[in-house]
């Protein structure tokens, strides 16, 4: 048995070492890159810039396992720069300094460097402001990974000095052309019917690293029969679903629910719902979430709806999961079925910002009360008309500042309740031009 300690028996045990089908399937050449033909592609902006020979800095945003990594070492061969990679997670201000200091030597030598910072978004202001000055004078050219929406984690003056590079999952078919790869690679066929290989594919999740690790697993099963979904799923567990609770597609995915209740789509309201639950939403925030569309998109077209959703949360608070996210469904289901309406809340931010406009604005004197004598000598009250008293309950009064034109705010639409409501609106309208 060697040494632990022996540096060279651990040197040969490590080159003996298998290579993790990962590592043996990365492209060499850009052309072999699977999934980003739109980026890579001669018309694409990276194929565009390595047929100018000039690389610019970049933000390659997108999920894991896309090729974030692989097509930094690929742009660094094509332009002849030096490949240096590091991690936010694990790097800190000393380890940027040695590789500042090595990349302007290798400059004095002329040969630039390209620096591969993987989880860009982890560095801090400070961090990340610590490049800008490595970037304007040219000892480094910056590729930056990042999962997160660089908008929201990464710098102004870092983004205006870098252009971000949006990398997509890998579709199904970008997928399978992975497992062909490794099949190929493998020297056979992997032990498993259609419908488990489709299966394999989704398990995946359009991550192109975890789908390899699979494909590892499912390569070093000692069987003779070619296995079925169940049997599949029964060795393998499906990987979980990309969702950050706190991140962007904690935003997408609400958004997508939001807009999937507002376009009254109750079969994919519901999708985004149980995807949302499946990541580990807290169904609190749902049940807020759903209660703010109720009043958002619905309105007074169906008042009704606002009642369910606060019931539903209500429910949910006393049966708690999984029962309560049922109460949860049928609110949703209402909505997305619901009428739809957003006169009122236009109605109440046209509201506001006049408000905001005219903030000092008194009202007509004769709305006001006049509980002493001098308000009533300035004429506080004076020539109020009693709505009860005036015919069919209603006077006509304006209601405004008088130095104010009168607006319309609320406009009902011609759907559910509101329709009765536009009606009222209009007959008001018509008796306030009788009787001014």
């Amino acid at each position: 048995m060697p040494d632990l300690f022996d540096q060279t028996a651990n040197t040969a045990t490590l080159h003996d070492a298998p290579r993790p089908l990962a590592d043996r399937l990365r492209p060499a050449a850009i052309a072999e890159v699977i999934g980003q033909k739109k980026v890579l592609s001669a018309d694409g902006p990276l194929g565009a810039m390595l047929a100018s020979g000039s690389l610019s800095s970049l933000i390659l945003w997108g999920p894991p396992g896309v090729g974030k990594t692989t097509i930094a070492r690929l742009l660094a061969d094509a332009t002849d720069l030096a490949f240096v990679q590091i991690s936010a997670i694990f790097s800190g201000v000393p380890e940027l300094r040695k590789v500042f200091e090595a990349a302007k030597l290798r400059r004095q030598q002329g040969r630039g460097t390209l620096l591969f910072v993987d989880e860009i978004h982890r560095f801090n202001k400070a961090q990340q402001d610590g490049f800008l000055p490595h970037m304007e004078d040219g000892t480094i050219v910056l590729v930056g990974a990042t999962t997160e929406n660089p908008s929201f984690e990464l710098n102004a003056a870092l983004l205006s000095r870098s252009q971000v590079i949006v990398l997509d999952r890998l579709s199904p078919a970008d997928l399978e052309l992975l497992v062909q790869r490794a099949e190929k690679e493998l020297g056979r066929a992997l032990p498993l019917k259609a419908e488990a290989r489709e299966a394999l594919v989704n398990m995946a999740d359009g991550d192109g690293r975890a789908l390899l690790n699979l494909i590892e697993q499912v390569a070093a099963w000692k069987t003779d029969k070619t296995l079925d979904t169940t049997a599949l799923s029964d060795r393998l567990m499906r990987r979980a679903a990309k969702y950050d609770k706190s991140g962007e597609e904690h935003y997408n995915l609400i958004s997508a629910l939001h807009k999937s209740v507002r376009g009254s789509d109750p079969d994919a309201a519901l999708y985004w719902f149980a995807r949302m639950l499946e990541g580990g939403e807290d169904p609190r925030f749902l049940a807020r979430r759903i209660t703010r569309m109720s009043v958002e998109d619905i309105g007074l077209a169906d008042p009704q709806a606002q009642s369910i959703c606060l019931h539903a949360w209500e429910v949910y608070e006393r049966l708690g999961s999984p029962e309560g996210e049922l109460a949860l469904a049928e609110a949703v289901t209402y909505l997305a079925l619901a009428p739809k309406s957003n006169a009122v809340y236009v109605a109440y931010k046209a509201a506001r910002a006049e408000a905001r406009k005219t903030g000092s604005e008194p009202p007509p004197k004769h709305i006001l009360n006049a509980p002493t004598k001098m308000m009533k000598d300035q004429g506080y009250g004076s020539g109020y008309a009693y709505d009860h008293d005036a015919e069919d309950g209603f006077s006509g009064q304006n209601y405004f500042p008088e130095t104010m034109k009168r607006p319309v705010f609320y406009q009902p639409v011609e759907r559910g309740y509101e329709r009765e409501l536009k009606k009222r609106v209009e007959w008001f309208a018509k008796l306030r031009d009788k009787r001014s």
